[in-house]
């Protein structure tokens, strides 16, 4: 048996540049990791099998493992199948990646199990038609996604202080958030000076979310939650990607801790990442 995490992501920033004729946008967005993680189980079987702990996430085609999975055994071939267990802890449609992220490690988990020698950028020729985000979790680093969010330039953007992210207990729409957002192809601001040379509480001031504020309209209470992790200490707070988690950064762990607890007493999932976090992208095997 082999087992490895597929860790979540937030956005710092998000500026929505171009809305294109396909009905796809172009973006420019920072990439940093959070703890929050699922782990997963891999071992040989006669057929591929899919065992996830929540049950309301679908197992089929529209899974992004099984999407990975078939697309692998399309493209570059298996010399037997795999039965993956998931222990799914990252909530689906939150906004942190986390679909992406089981596919991004479903294809370094076949790789190194077929021994098929694969490179970051073969691995990331296969999943091109699958979602945006998962290049930059086969590349595994921090840095500014570009384009669709497919062109990853790695840049040392994991902040040095505590995250907390609270997922609202719902899932918000991407498709309408890209739809009713306005699109704005030269910001004033640049995000990756404002990443690598402004400090954190600056931010707030500096960095922006394009589908923040549409969102927030259709889901008041992720606006309500943002405003709390501002009142609780948080020196930076946004909604990730197209919602509907929203994270804090702390520069002080009493105040994220009493935050979390706070958040946590009132019913909400959440996770606290620690300063600097980097992710252990190791495939281990556990016999």
């Amino acid at each position: 048996m082999w087992i490895a995490n597929s860790y979540g992501k937030i956005n710092l920033g998000l500026n929505v540049l171009e809305r294109l004729p396909t009905g796809y946008h172009t973006i420019e967005t920072g990439f940093c990791f959070i703890e929050w993680c699922d782990r997963f189980e891999v071992h040989p079987s006669q057929e591929y099998v899919l065992e996830l702990s929540a049950e309301n996430i679908p197992s089929d085609e529209k899974n992004l493992i099984t999407r990975a999975y078939r697309s692998f055994e399309r493209y570059v071939g298996l010399k037997q199948n795999y039965t993956f267990k998931v222990d799914k802890r990252i909530p689906a449609g939150a906004g942190l990646g986390g679909g992406s992220s089981n596919a991004a490690l479903t294809f370094r988990l076949l790789n190194k199990l077929e021994n098929s020698g694969l490179t970051e950028d073969d691995l990331i020729d296969l999943c091109r038609d699958l979602g945006a985000d998962i290049p930059f979790f086969i590349k595994g680093k921090t840095g500014i996604g570009t384009g669709l969010g497919h062109s990853i330039e790695p840049l040392p953007i994991q902040p040095d202080a505590w995250i907390l992210c609270v997922y609202p207990g719902f899932e918000s729409s991407t498709v309408d958030a890209y739809q009713k957002c306005s699109p704005d192809p030269f910001p004033d601001i640049s995000l990756k000076k404002t990443l690598l040379e402004e400090e954190i509480p600056e931010w707030q001031y500096l960095l922006k979310n394009d589908l923040e504020p549409v969102v927030i309209a259709m889901y008041e209470m992720i606006g309500n939650i943002k405003d709390q992790m501002i009142d609780f200490g948080a020196v930076y707070a946004a909604m990730s990607g197209s919602g509907s988690t929203v994270f804090g950064i702390f520069e002080q762990d009493f105040v994220a801790i009493q935050a979390y607890e706070s958040f946590h007493k009132l019913g909400f999932s959440t996770n606290l990442t620690r300063p600097g976090f980097t992710p252990d992208y190791g495939i281990y095997r556990n016999d």
